[in-house]
């Protein structure tokens, strides 16, 4: 009885600022400017998938290079010793201190046409590179601001491994790249799916990135989301495309936690 009372505050918690805030974005969803139902702003929204679609890309590339990066750096700290784990783990969540704003505004001071990149390289006598507001800078801004919700999670699974298993499998004659592949990679599983997961949410549904270093080349569900929400008129059609982004991000959560469940199960048998 007591452990069940523990949870109340969560449930309230959850109550508050989870399920509520949703069912009003489902409300204006599923209502229209005088609150009567409809499906229209359901039905409309086929003309904004194109966008969702290039949402979707960004957020899997962007995922993809964070674990091409992240997965490295979290074994290689993971095998320092404890003093320098936490100074280099210290180091990657130095960033996060700062405010998520001001670390996007630095990359437009680098990016722009006029910023410091390109006055650098004009001083050596480089034509200046069209950096900002494009497709590249917008990956850039994600995997620089996410990067360490990647390494973060694979740390941990890391920093936990058995290494009687890999000292095993190496006695056993196994080089040092199928120990990776067959040891340390399939036991790391969970570490990765948690980081591909805590990268991918955001990046599918940031809107100030996009903005800034994308400019108007580069357009996310996240931006015709926030310019409908801005319009009192389109607060409905923004309150659907919210709507389909969730889903959106719980059935690639749903599939992110089957994968790992799979693998889960294979590793015990």
């Amino acid at each position: 009885m007591k452990s069940k009372a523990a949870a109340y505050p969560y449930l309230v918690f959850m109550a508050i600022f989870i399920i509520v805030p949703l069912c009003v974005v489902a409300y204006f969803a599923l209502t229209d400017g005088s609150g009567g139902f409809t499906l229209n702003n359901i039905l409309n929204i086929g003309s904004f998938l194109p966008v969702l679609i290039d949402s979707v890309i960004l957020g899997v590339v962007s995922s993809a290079i964070c674990l091409l990066i992240g997965y490295p750096v979290a074994y290689v700290i993971s095998k320092t010793s404890a003093k320098t784990q936490v100074f280099l783990m210290m180091l990657i969540m130095l960033p996060m201190c700062m405010s998520f704003l001001l670390r996007t505004l630095a990359w437009v001071s680098l990016l722009e046409d006029t910023g410091i990149i390109n006055n650098f390289l004009t001083s050596i006598g480089i034509k200046p590179l069209k950096m900002i507001n494009t497709t590249g800078a917008v990956v850039l801004g994600m995997v620089y601001n996410f990067l360490p919700y990647m390494i973060i999670p694979l740390y941990t699974v890391l920093m936990k491994l058995d290494q009687k298993i890999i000292e095993a499998a190496q006695d056993l004659g196994a080089s040092s790249i199928n120990v990776f592949k067959k040891v340390i990679l399939p036991l790391s599983f969970p570490g990765i799916v948690s980081g591909v997961t805590m990268v991918f949410v955001p990046a599918v549904s940031t809107f100030y990135i996009s903005s800034k270093l994308g400019g108007a080349s580069t357009q996310m569900i996240g931006d015709v989301i926030e310019k409908h929400f801005k319009q009192s008129a389109s607060t409905n059609v923004g309150a659907a495309l919210s709507l389909l982004l969730m889903v959106l991000v719980f059935a690639c959560m749903g599939v992110m936690n089957r994968f790992s469940d799979a693998d889960a199960d294979t590793m015990i048998v």
